[in-house]
């Protein structure tokens, strides 16, 4: 199916996104608006130790107005690599430098009104190098034994969907 653009502007610039409306021509010839969220991508990172334990965040997330256990994640910086991001982000959130980062897939978020795409990283070798959080984090971090972090996903006790699809994506390196 081919959809020709006619006219896209910019509604709204924030810090994290910005917001285009684009005017489409449909297949059927009908003319649709939709809102796009423009993101310059993120990462998410399996953090596995030596002893086959995983670490999470539990966090606040204001719109879910709940404390949602979830994997390390962040946005790219400008030009940022997403391994780099990764490595930053594994530091900052859960205080781990990583010998080695394995990139094992990518997902958009949301492609009905989003252009996030999230690389997902496994972070093995872990050593204690803490950077200093995002001054509006507030994070605790909770390691779980890998068959325990794969029973709370399967068993729905873990509703971030991010940290949900990199699970899936990190499964056939944890068994």
């Amino acid at each position: 199916m081919k959809f020709e653009l006619l006219k896209s502007e910019n509604t709204y610039q924030g810090r994290a996104f910005s917001v285009r409306r684009d005017h489409l021509l449909t297949p059927g010839g009908n003319t649709v608006k939709y809102d796009i969220i423009e993101h310059i991508g993120s990462v998410s990172i399996v953090p596995v130790d030596e002893h086959g334990m995983m670490y999470f965040v539990r966090q606040y997330r204001h719109a879910a107005q709940l404390d949602l256990l979830e994997l390390p994640a962040g946005t790219l910086e400008p030009g940022e690599p997403p391994e780099e991001a990764a490595a930053r982000e594994v530091r900052e959130e859960v205080g781990m430098a990583a010998q080695t980062l394995k990139k094992i897939g990518s997902f958009y978020l949301a492609p009905g009104y989003s252009t996030e795409l999230m690389h997902v990283y496994l972070a093995t070798g872990l050593t204690e190098d803490p950077l200093d959080p995002d001054q509006d984090e507030y994070l605790s971090v909770e390691k779980i034994p890998v068959a325990e972090a794969l029973r709370l996903a399967e068993s729905g006790q873990m509703q971030d969907a991010k940290s949900l699809a990199a699970l899936m994506l990190a499964r056939p390196y944890l068994l």
